[in-house]
């Protein structure tokens, strides 16, 4: 693995570089923040909760009044 720094040629298991100390591991592109997440729920609940009223609405004609009294 070569350093992104000096160039220097390491082993594939090194965590820092032997030349100039850099750290070789990959830092991830991005981290979710919790603002993200619970953006992300809302969405997911609104989606839900019109899928819901949308399809009780087109089935409404399907579903049959439940009789109480046998």
């Amino acid at each position: 693995m070569k350093c992104p720094k000096c160039g220097q040629e390491n082993k594939e298991s090194a965590k820092y570089c032997s030349k100039c100390g850099t750290s070789l591991t990959v830092l991830p592109f991005w981290m979710p923040t919790w603002k993200w997440h619970l953006r992300a729920l809302g969405i997911i609940y609104i989606i839900l909760v019109v899928l819901f009223f949308l399809l009780r609405i087109l089935l409404k004609s399907y579903v049959r009044p439940i009789i109480e009294n046998w």
